[in-house]
């Protein structure tokens, strides 16, 4: 950890000068308590940085939640051992995972299935009690429950150190938690502007709390988190099934993780009641078990939290970006893609050039970065990976 200002702390090694100012002008808001955390994966973001904590008091900048509300991963360990499955051809798993979840951006269900229906009856009572339809979001947001999504999202199959089968993914509330994100990110820079606030980068604009705005975001904010969780949960009832029709026996789920790194809560760190906001970071108290995803083709871990109160209890969320989508593009090569998935079931496709492990940070540097912030429990290695354009 390097201590970078009395308001901005630092678990990462690798930390580009544009990211470093990112989260320096971030960590300078008034509200700030006691300081900004970087995790390890920091990298640039919109506002604020992704891969950072921030406490604040009496307000909360909807940017630095970020736009994808409640994104984060879900793992399940099975009963499975990897010889139940490499004899056999993977390429029809993939395929029928690829079947069973709807994949890429702006790809729905056609219809609320019937494991979906409860997950879906359960929203509509807390968009009832929280006062707001979503419907006026996304008017077809119940079929967007149990839908993967684009960019780094992914579904994997994959075996951990004792050869044990897992089932892993990461989503989160896909179009309607965005467009939740963006209303109120709209509404703070408003606000601004009507008051004459002064910020250094719009994307930082906030709401207050007491005030009837910063109510209604919270209201909806927790909503829109509660949909990231059960459309995780959804997906992987249905890769379990298709899991298990592969094999041909049941499945039976031995634990099972599922936890947000796009989210905001109300936290007591230092003496003082604040929203901790975590922008691309997981949840660390001590013993509290969590999900920390490699990119492409690498290793993703299995952690416990070691609650480090100097990183307000988080550890981050995954790799972290080195390269942009386009500048990935220009420099990697359909071929060199290829090479990095020697080994695992994928679908070979030039759209995913962009996710190529060398776009990102080295996963074993961020997570020797993280020693003081969790305990790897479990490495995990991918068989089968699935992906949305």
């Amino acid at each position: 950890m390097e201590t970078l200002s009395k308001r901005l702390l630092s678990w990462a090694s690798i930390l580009e000068d544009s990211t470093l100012e990112q989260a320096r002008t971030a960590s300078g808001m008034p509200f700030i308590h006691p300081h900004l955390a970087l995790m390890p994966d920091a990298h640039l973001g919109r506002g604020a940085t992704v891969g950072s904590v921030i406490p604040t008091l009496g307000a909360i900048m909807p940017a630095a939640v970020g736009v994808d509300i409640g994104c984060g991963m879900i793992a399940v360990r099975t009963q499975l051992h990897r010889d139940d499955l490499v004899a056999r051809e993977l390429s029809e798993l993939r395929e029928q995972i690829e079947r069973s979840i709807p994949l890429s951006a702006g790809r729905d269900n056609r219809t609320v299935r019937p494991t979906a229906e409860p997950r879906v009856a359960e929203l509509e009572q807390l968009a009832e009690r929280s006062g707001f339809d979503p419907e006026s979001y996304a008017k077809h947001w119940r079929l967007q429950l149990g839908s993967l999504g684009s960019g780094n999202h992914f579904i994997e199959v994959s075996v951990d150190e004792t050869d044990a089968v897992w089932m892993f993914l990461h989503s989160g509330s896909r179009g309607v938690g965005n467009k939740i994100a963006q209303r109120h990110i709209a509404i703070a820079q408003r606000l601004a502007k009507q008051w004459w606030i002064e910020l250094p980068d719009p994307d930082l604009a906030y709401l207050v709390e007491g005030t009837r705005e910063f109510d209604r975001y919270i209201a909806e904010l927790r909503w829109a988190q509660r949909f990231a969780l059960l459309n995780r949960e959804e997906m992987m009832d249905r890769v379990a099934d298709q899991l298990g029709r592969f094999v041909g026996t049941g499945v039976d789920e031995l634990e099972r993780i599922n936890c947000h790194h796009n989210f905001t809560e109300s936290e007591t760190h230092f003496g003082k009641r604040v929203w901790v906001s975590r922008k691309g970071a997981i949840q660390a108290d001590e013993g509290r078990p969590g999900l920390i995803p490699g990119s492409m083709g690498t290793a993703s871990y299995v952690v416990e939290g070691l609650g480090n109160p100097l990183a307000l209890n988080s550890a981050p969320h995954g790799a972290g970006r080195r390269l942009s989508r386009n500048a990935a593009r220009r420099t990697f090569s359909r071929d060199e893609l290829r090479e990095a998935m020697v080994g695992i079931e994928y679908r070979d496709t030039d759209a995913f050039i962009d996710e190529i492990p060398q776009a990102y940070k080295p996963i074993d540097e961020v997570m020797a970065d993280a020693g003081d912030l969790v305990r790897i429990r479990h490495t995990l290695r991918q068989l089968v990976n699935v992906k949305g354009d």
